[in-house]
């Protein structure tokens, strides 16, 4: 599959790109990992300057109102230079959850302060031994005299350590489901930092009975199938930062097998070493064929074939990240595994991204309940 793209997102991914070979080697993003949040404030100013924050946000509120397409490119171009900044969280999640299940005086104070850089999110949905399975929360919200009375846990929340805001997912005593922007200094909520192993931040999230104000609770109706929306844009949006990681990893192999002489000779000239690089090629071409595939069915309304394609989508991610990432380190030999080289720290990036939101085996069987991407029919 291929997608042309239009002259507004060549202009997006030049701009990025110039940004990010300017200021995102790998020694500078090694600083930028050592700062107090683990990403750098001064690049997020620089995406604000950029228009980056503002990217899926409507014109009305600051923003430029692209879709799922811009957000491909944007995301595709992080992955190349293994980004730090709470990008995916803040601006495809968190500023759609607001934009889809927030009232309007809710979305005239909060997404113009996205769009310009003073306000992040960090997104608590996933809960202990509930790995990809997005439908089941167990985080409770009962009624309170001053709004809401949260109580409950979330695991792994990216950048929950220092974000401004945690979108968090509970469930009323109706058994619906909704949306909360939780200040994460409200008293009786704790955050338990730690590094992730591809660079990363994130926290485990503690609701102790933590009060939140009738604002703070993002629209009035069941967010289930808002939730189900912002799952799948988060997958899609992965799945096109997967490809930018697995392409960066192919370039950096080939660029290996050029220069690398052994015996005298390039190994690159060993042709069992070229079929293995055409290997990799190939696998990264079904990644990218898929994640294109779900950049277009991320704004699909049917939800059943939007869940069928994220998750083929996310199967044949976490297939080629594993392929590829192995393949690499392998033909790096001990440069593979070495934590100053670029290509061991894509092998940590992908291999988080294969089991973000949900490992390869779990779509795969989410897939196959659905009845496969292309379902059977009866002959005749």
């Amino acid at each position: 599959m291929e997608i042309i793209p239009n002259e507004d997102q060549r202009a997006l991914k030049d701009s990025i790109e110039r940004l990010l070979a300017d200021r995102y080697d790998i020694a500078q993003r090694a600083d930028y990992a050592r700062e107090s949040a683990g990403w750098s404030r001064e690049m997020w100013q620089q995406y604000a300057g950029l228009g980056l924050l503002g990217l899926t946000i409507a014109e009305r509120h600051g923003g430029f109102g692209f879709g799922a397409a811009e957000v491909t490119v944007v995301m595709e171009a992080f992955g190349h230079a293994l980004v730090l900044e709470p990008w995916l969280s803040t601006v495809v999640v968190g500023a759609q959850a607001i934009a889809l299940a927030g009232s309007a005086p809710q979305q005239e104070e909060w997404l113009p302060k996205i769009a310009a850089g003073r306000m992040t999110i960090a997104w608590a949905h996933a809960e202990q031994g509930l790995s990809g399975d997005f439908s089941r929360v167990l985080t409770t919200a009962t009624s309170h005299p001053a709004g809401w009375l949260l109580h409950g846990a979330k695991t792994m929340v990216a950048h929950g350590d220092f974000a401004d805001r945690l979108l968090v997912s509970a469930r009323l005593p109706n058994d619906e489901l909704a949306l909360f922007l939780v200040d994460p200094a409200s008293p009786c909520l704790t955050r338990e930092s730690f590094a992730t192993q591809d660079g990363l931040r994130a926290a485990h999230v503690y609701l102790t009975n933590v009060v939140v104000a009738h604002e703070e609770r993002l629209g009035a109706v069941d967010a289930a199938r808002v939730i189900e929306q912002l799952c799948d844009l988060a997958l899609a949006a992965i799945c096109a930062e997967a490809v930018g990681v697995l392409q960066e990893m192919l370039d950096l192999t080939v660029k290996y097998l050029k220069t690398r002489k052994q015996f005298g000779v390039v190994i690159g000239s060993f042709q069992v070493l070229q079929h293995r690089a055409v290997d990799m090629l190939v696998a990264v071409d079904a990644a990218r064929s898929m994640a294109l595939f779900a950049t277009a069915m991320a704004t699909e309304s049917n939800p059943l074939e939007r869940r069928r394609a994220m998750a083929a989508a996310k199967v044949q991610i976490g297939r080629s990240a594993r392929f590829v990432g192995q393949q690499a380190v392998q033909l790096h030999g001990g440069m593979g595994v070495s934590m100053e080289a670029k290509v061991a720290q894509c092998f940590l990036r992908s291999t988080a991204i294969e089991h973000q939101f949900g490992g390869t085996e779990y779509h795969l069987r989410s897939l196959a309940r659905l009845g496969g991407l292309i379902p059977a029919r009866e002959p005749g």
